[in-house]
């Protein structure tokens, strides 16, 4: 280079039109998926559904019509970045009927959806080479992620000898000086595994021994089917010193399009998520926000309606698929994903999923999406109809015969 006037001039320059951080974001497989789905579906193809995991039940009229209301009533305007004060302060009285314990108001954020926490917690808390422990199969987020912030994932497998469940022991294996974050999901995506009470609450104790902070994803925590109770381990500390909650409102009450999703943590944490927030989005917009006030104090009939849906169409899924030759699954606990085992076809997770779209005109994911503990598995999710779910183990079953 020269220097010309005082001003440096690079004769050559490396050119690029991308950060390095951003070649490094990955994205959601289910949303690629779903994106040739449409492709096909264009091209006048019938498509079984079992690729995202979106309700097929719009959102309950009430919290419409709430949403409607604030509308009309002025709700259009910016609110504290935070959150609507109104609407933590009945987080935080509803979190008492969960959880057991009511947090402070500046414990409480509102975000644009509960993915959005994945980013700001590992942001706020983790630097470039620290590690995060997290289970594989996981979110793809959770990937996408850490790949972005240049923070090292360390994966805990899922057996499924133990239905998917994370145990302790398995966890303790991959703590070091690094452990910065563990993250725990339950119920799990893409497993429907619940963790016990009796574990969950033993890697809560474990984690704030050790202050390390334990990310408790809990987003599908009302869609439990009643096999293993609901427990979370933010109730040890009441979320003042090292638990997180993230939970949101598009799976249990069929919101994904509002992206309303909440936050629950120790002061510090919080309030510098919220200056992210503040700095990435602005505020969630406040009419969405009175909706979600209706969600949680309303009606709750419309939520025990699906999961008891939900439960009847698992049950039918599982059923048809352990009566497919080659095929097995087991039974879960929670959310609305089924994760059967397909080692036996002789295919791999991505030749199975691409193949059955391609030629049996189902669409799912293949295991290995959500971390290569998912080898040799695919997901399903249920939030489709009786008939379709019957279509879909009916073109399975073809499937498989012909393999």
């Amino acid at each position: 280079m020269r220097k010309d006037n005082g001003v440096v001039k690079h004769m050559e320059r490396e050119t690029y039109r991308l950060s390095e951080a951003a070649e490094r974001i990955d994205g959601q497989p289910m949303f690629k998926i779903l994106s040739r789905i449409k492709e096909l579906e264009r091209e006048g193809r019938h498509i079984v559904h079992f690729e995202i995991g979106d309700p097929d039940f719009n959102t309950p009229e009430n919290i419409v019509e709430a949403g409607k209301r604030a509308l009309d009533e002025g709700y259009t305007h910016y609110s504290d970045s935070m959150g609507d004060y109104d609407f933590r302060r009945l987080i935080c009285d509803n979190n008492f009927k969960s959880r057991g314990f009511v947090p402070d108001i500046d414990q409480v954020l509102v975000l644009p959806g509960a993915n959005m926490m994945i980013y700001y917690a590992v942001r706020c808390l983790v630097n470039p080479g620290d590690e995060v422990i997290v289970q594989n199969p996981c979110f793809p987020t959770y990937l996408s992620v850490f790949n972005f912030c240049g923070v090292k994932p360390v994966f805990v497998p899922l057996r499924e000898e133990y239905g998917f469940a994370l145990r302790l022991e398995d966890l303790k294996r991959s703590v070091t000086e690094k452990t910065r974050l563990i993250i725990v999901n339950s119920p799990h995506n893409p497993t429907g595994a619940i963790i016990s009470p009796k574990e969950l609450e033993a890697i809560g104790r474990f984690a704030i021994e050790n202050k390390i902070y334990l990310y408790c994803d809990e987003i599908y925590s009302r869609l439990n089917y009643g096999d293993i109770p609901f427990y979370s381990p933010s109730v040890l500390d009441e979320c003042k010193e090292y638990t997180i909650v993230a939970n949101g409102f598009s799976k249990a009450f069929a919101m994904t399009g509002w992206r309303l999703g909440t936050g629950i943590g120790p002061r510090d944490v919080m309030g510098k998520m919220g200056l992210l927030l503040q700095t990435t989005s602005s505020c969630v917009p406040s009419f969405i926000q009175r909706a979600g006030m209706e969600a949680i104090s309303g009606s709750q009939n419309p939520v025990r309606f699906m999961v008891d849906t939900y439960k009847k169409r698992r049950d039918l899924l599982v059923r048809g698929l352990n009566s497919i030759p080659k095929i097995s699954c087991v039974n879960p606990a929670g959310a609305f994903y089924v994760f059967p085992n397909i080692t036996q076809t002789g295919l791999g997770s991505k030749e199975f999923a691409f193949r059955i779209l391609e030629e049996g005109g189902v669409g799912l994911c293949a295991g290995s999406d959500f971390g290569d503990c998912g080898e040799g598995f695919v997901r399903l999710c249920y939030a489709n109809s009786e008939e379709d779910i019957t279509e879909g183990i009916r073109r399975i079953r073809q499937f498989v015969d012909r393999l």
